[in-house]
């Protein structure tokens, strides 16, 4: 996702360029056996610039953060170094500071934090405020893994503070190594509302005039208790009376200096403090090299649900001990794909991508039971949140299918849960409704998961929820514009339906985007139309398969491009609106579920594929984007497969991605961005999801292993692959010819290989 309002950056870093693998340049058996855990490099991505010819800072850049926690946790441990908010994550490459180590619940650049609480380690003259208190480093002083981070930060003169992470799902545990020092602090923020940062993204208006965090310092049990009711998104969604993020900080030295403070104002003594921005903190001497540490345990639920988080995660004040948990959970979850005969700066790039498509959506159940942000109340349950939707429905939700499938129903539940308690399925839940971004793609996600075969939800209950956002207009739907990130007034839904419905387009004089608008809501009513079908619905089936075409409606054949039309039929005289994050060049070969029809609507093969080719060669085509994301995979419906294996292998390569900060071309929107990598590199692509089948494409490394459910394998051979040999000849499912280059997912997941003989000569 690229918010419109911001720009692509350039690229300004010398960076390592990375080459394919071919059979000549193998990797040599190493005398010490490295886990694919090992691989990961959470840097890639976290820096602020982007990949594009010009530079405006606050592009957001890949949007990743070097978190500490386990696969899908509730809460993400992180160095801070700036102030977060909608449009900047909590960590950026470029910054030279830490202000806290944040115990945070911002997904992605695009979103807010919530419920988040900071510890910061300090010597000397007590300051409080991030400005005042930020400590710089070097990132030559920095180790960061999926399960353990460490960074030298700079205290007095030479001195360094060496803080480290270690976290597990709800809970996590910091560990200071200090200088010797008169003076040594622990300052804690339990919320951070700065009028400073208000901008057109960030309105605090509100919020500083209704909320009120609150810290209690407990010297009887050594802790520090509070909760943080601040949600960075709030203006984009409803207002929750009960919505707290609980804390509980414990600490292994005995508390006998504290306070709390108050914006500027600092209460020696004081053990309770409400506010806007405050928090508390603990005062001590250190001797050289003393080792303070600190657990942090959250909750949305109480702060008696945090204390029993804590007994389940961490137990005593073993730091390594939650490091190796956490690193046999990420070793674990990226067993799932083994890839042989590669270089190690490729390995590095993939479990990178990998990791990076197992962190969204969080889960939001604690033990059993879970807020819902859509209710404001607690239930019994499993639970996950931070659906980026708009994005993942694409590629992450289809990936997860083959390599996190024991989650694949818990999701679904969790989106059906959010249709019970708020009376619809959220567009991108953070952790309520907000109206971001169009469509309502959790419908996709839905009908991808029983498409597949999956029956663990309530299939009652998800027919109910899709047919609701196929058939019903939001509440305003006939006199609001709906605009991306407006305040919110109610939920969006698919503004426009009425429209949609009535004229079989959304039309651009009535609602915004509307061009985008078509083509998705045409995506998701094929979506539920098989859900209908599997359900024996056959005439829901039927005219949610005539909807699924309205994306022709908004074709125009004179032009041979998408465009806006108004209410009286007529195209627009201004072609280019109706667009989200996109041109007509992104919409118009949008339509991913009806490749066929599009095909035929656009003339046939021949002019389909010069159509496609234009949009390649002229340079039209946005890789950093999600809408083109299956656009590599289209000439192999119009008779030039060769053209779509040149294409995997070109944005597979250096172009988009890299083994650096800056080393994902795009915001990487909570593991899309690394899913489509992912798949491209197997060698198929779930071009329509809730299909059951993926296009086949060209797979980038000489051996692969999905390792499935029930111990079953798919293996991936590529013969002959390399630099030069990146076409494929030939492609076997279990020894028989595959002609049409798709595969389906049952066919996968039954195990097998797929094997492909590759060439240097397109096969034309």
């Amino acid at each position: 996702m690229i918010y419109t309002k911001f720009k692509r950056s350039a690229c300004l870093l010398g960076l390592l360029t990375f080459f394919y693998g071919s059979s000549n340049a193998q990797t040599k058996t190493a005398v010490k056996h490295t886990d694919e855990v090992d691989y990961v490099n959470p840097i890639i991505g976290t820096s602020l610039k982007g990949f594009a010819k010009s530079f405006e800072e606050g592009n957001g850049g890949g949007g990743t953060m070097p978190c500490v926690n386990v696969p899908f946790a509730t809460t993400n441990f992180v160095a801070q170094t700036r102030e977060n908010k909608m449009s900047y994550m909590s960590y950026h490459y470029e910054d030279n500071a830490v202000i806290g180590l944040l115990a945070s619940h911002q997904p992605t650049v695009w979103m807010g934090d919530y419920g988040y609480v900071s510890v910061m380690p300090q010597v000397g003259k007590l300051r409080v405020l991030p400005k005042e208190r930020k400590l710089s480093f070097d990132h030559k002083d920095e180790v960061a893994k999926p399960y353990y981070y460490s960074v030298k930060l700079k205290a007095t003169g030479t001195d360094k503070i060496k803080a480290e992470i270690a976290g597990a799902n709800t809970c996590g545990m910091f560990r200071f190594t200090f200088p010797k020092a008169d003076q040594a602090h622990l300052i804690i923020q339990g919320i951070n509302l700065n009028p400073e940062l208000t901008d057109w993204a960030n309105d605090y208006t509100k919020r500083i005039k209704e909320l009120k965090g609150y810290v209690q310092v407990d010297t009887i049990n050594n802790e520090i208790t509070g909760y943080n009711p601040d949600r960075q998104s709030a203006q984009l969604g409803p207002e929750l009376k009960n919505f707290k993020g609980y804390f509980v900080i414990k600490f292994n030295k005995q508390i006998k200096k504290y306070g709390t403070w108050d914006k500027q104002v600092i209460n020696k003594g004081s053990k309770s403090q409400y506010g806007t921005r405050m928090g508390a903190f603990i005062s001590f001497r250190t001797k050289a090299n003393d080792e303070v540490k600190v657990i942090v345990a959250t909750s949305f639920i109480s702060i008696e649900q945090a204390r029993e988080n804590l007994q389940k995660e961490i137990t005593g004040w073993d730091f390594d001990k939650i490091v190796k948990n956490t690193r046999d959970q990420w070793q674990q979850a990226l067993k799932s794909i083994q890839v042989v005969g590669v270089t190690k700066e490729q390995k590095i790039i993939f479990y990178t991508a990998l990791f990076h498509t197992m962190l969204f959506p969080r889960q939001f159940s604690e033990y059993g039971k879970y807020y819902s942000a859509f209710d404001d109340k607690v239930h019994k349950g499993e639970s996950y949140n931070d659906f980026s939707l708009w994005d993942t429905f694409r590629a992450l939700h289809p990936l997860l299918t083959l390599t996190q499938p024991q989650r694949v129903d818990g999701m679904v539940t969790a989106l059906l849960q959010m249709y019970k308690e708020g009376g619809w399925m959220p567009m991108w839940p953070n952790p309520t409704y907000t109206n971001i971004m169009i469509g309502t793609h959790g419908d996709v996600v839905v009908a991808d998961a029983y498409v597949k075969g999956f029956r663990g939800f309530d299939t009652k209950l998800a027919y109910e929820a899709l047919h609701k956002d196929s058939y019903d207009a939001p509440d305003g739907d006939t006199h609001k514009r709906w605009g991306d990130r407006d305040l919110w007034t109610s939920f969006e839904a698919r503004g426009g339906l009425t429209n949609y419905h009535k004229l079989g387009y959304v039309p651009v004089d009535k609602t915004r985007e509307s061009v985008s608008r078509t083509i998705e809501y045409s995506i998701d009513d094929y979506a539920v139309a098989q859900v209908a079908k599997g359900l024996g619905k056959d005439d829901d089936y039927k005219q949610l398969t005539a909807w699924s075409k309205n994306y022709e409606n908004v074709y125009n054949k004179a032009t041979g491009f998408m465009a806006p039309r108004n209410s009286d039929g007529h195209f627009s005289a201004q072609p280019d609106s109706g667009f989200t994050e996109g041109t007509k060049w992104t919409y118009t070969f949008g339509a991913m579920h009806d490749v066929p029809g599009m095909i035929k609507m656009m003339g046939g093969e021949k002019a389909f594929a010069e159509k496609l080719s234009k949009n390649f060669n002229e340079g039209h085509y946005r890789a950093d984007n999600e809408p083109g994301h299956h656009y590599l995979y289209l000439f192999n419906y119009c008779g030039m497969p060769w053209r779509t294996q040149e294409l995997v292998r070109e944005h597979t390569s250096y172009q988009n991605f890299r083994n650096a900060a800056i080393g994902i071309n795009g915001n990487d929107d909570c593991g899309q961005t690394s899913a489509w990598y992912i798949f491209n590199v197997l060698g198929f692509y779930p071009v329509a999801p809730a299909s059951g089948y993926y296009s086949i494409g060209a797979p980038q490394f000489p051996y692969m292993v999905l390792n499935l459910q029930h111990g079953k394998k798919f293996i991936i051979q590529a013969k002959d692959l390399s630099v030069k040999n990146k076409y494929v000849k030939s492609v076997t499912l279990n020894g028989k010819l595959i002609k049409d280059f798709q595969i389906s997912h049952k066919d996968i997941v039954a195990g097998g290989t797929l094997a492909f003989t590759m060439t240097g000569t397109p096969q034309k």
